[in-house]
């Protein structure tokens, strides 16, 4: 089977090069709801995702093939690792908080930026190199722009960066000409915006739409760099993850997936040469599940080049 479509043509330059893939395999078939928040974990050598309509939490260690999972009282949605301590910082309904996998004690609230805002939830995020967690929030129900971008710091500080989405996901970095940018998704506008960034001070500053995806070919949601700079992305709606060029957002090639809602993905595996895909059945026809049967499941592809390790939080 088939399941990438290279779009490089001609004889491009070796960095507009497409990816080449092998064989997409489902590796769960749980059916999430609403899979999300890839974290592979090079300490544990193992994959961590939520369902976040289900308030799920999952591990896979790969070694073993052993799964885990937990389940909150509201929704999860992003995750990272910490430095100097064990556990993950998370993002639940109403903000960032701390949870330990290993001992099963109920998550701590950090902080809760959106009092004010009962209507909304957090979604997608992760750190950044300097240890800082980037995460969006959105309006639970999908249709008013109540949404914004914020900067969790290790030392407690909660910065908003920008606002006025429906729903958000991202955020993703890679270099350009003009150095390290920030990409982040509109979702329920189509649309990726870049800024740069100041890492030293966390800013960002000079917001320019990178990225529209086509009528009819889904909305854009999670997404990941490589090793290349080169920057991937779930397409909602239209059962792939497309790779594109992270200057010009010229398309380079898409992995092929058995089912239309797909949500995230991240880079995994010993040698970081695994892209791990979630994916979502909600929003589905009773017709179109019986039709995607591994709808909502988890899914690998080999990659040709490698993806970036996972930054740490309180780096």
């Amino acid at each position: 089977m088939n399941t990438m479509e290279n779009l490089s043509d001609g004889a491009p330059a070796a960095d507009h090069l497409g990816p080449v893939c092998g064989p997409v395999h489902c590796v769960w078939e749980g059916g999430a709801e609403l899979g999300e928040g890839l974290l592979w974990s090079m300490r544990e050598q193992a994959l961590y995702w939520v369902d976040i309509l289900g308030c799920r939490l999952h591990r896979l260690d790969l070694t073993t093939g052993a799964l885990r999972e937990w389940t909150f009282a509201e929704t999860i949605s992003a995750l990272a690792e910490r430095t100097g301590a064990p556990g993950l910082i998370v993002t639940l309904r109403r903000g960032f908080a701390l949870f330990d996998p290993a001992t099963d004690s109920e998550p701590r609230y950090l902080h809760q930026p959106e009092p004010e805002l009962p209507g909304n939830r957090f979604n997608d995020g992760k750190c950044d190199a300097q240890g800082r967690f980037w995460a969006g929030s959105m309006d639970f129900a999908c249709e008013v722009p109540t949404g914004a971008l914020y900067r969790y710091d290790p030392d407690g500080q909660c910065t908003r960066h920008d606002e006025g989405f429906v729903v958000t996901n991202g955020p993703t970095w890679a270099m350009d000409s003009g150095g390290l940018c920030l990409y982040f998704n509109d979702t329920l506008q189509g649309s990726t915006y870049r800024y740069d960034v100041d890492p030293a001070a966390g800013t960002l500053s000079n917001k320019q739409l990178w990225h529209r995806m086509a009528p009819g070919d889904g909305l854009p949601d999670g997404m990941t760099t490589d090793a290349l700079g080169r920057v991937w992305i779930a397409h909602w709606g239209s059962a792939c993850v497309s790779c594109h060029d992270p200057v010009t957002a010229r398309e380079l090639g898409r992995v092929l997936l058995p089912t239309s809602h797909v949500t995230t993905c991240t880079f995994g595996g010993p040698d970081l040469h695994t892209l791990f895909i979630t994916t979502a059945r909600t929003g589905l026809t009773p017709e179109q599940l019986a039709a995607e049967p591994l709808a909502g499941g988890l899914f690998a592809v080999s990659v040709d080049s490698p993806g970036l390790p996972a930054n740490l939080f309180g780096g």
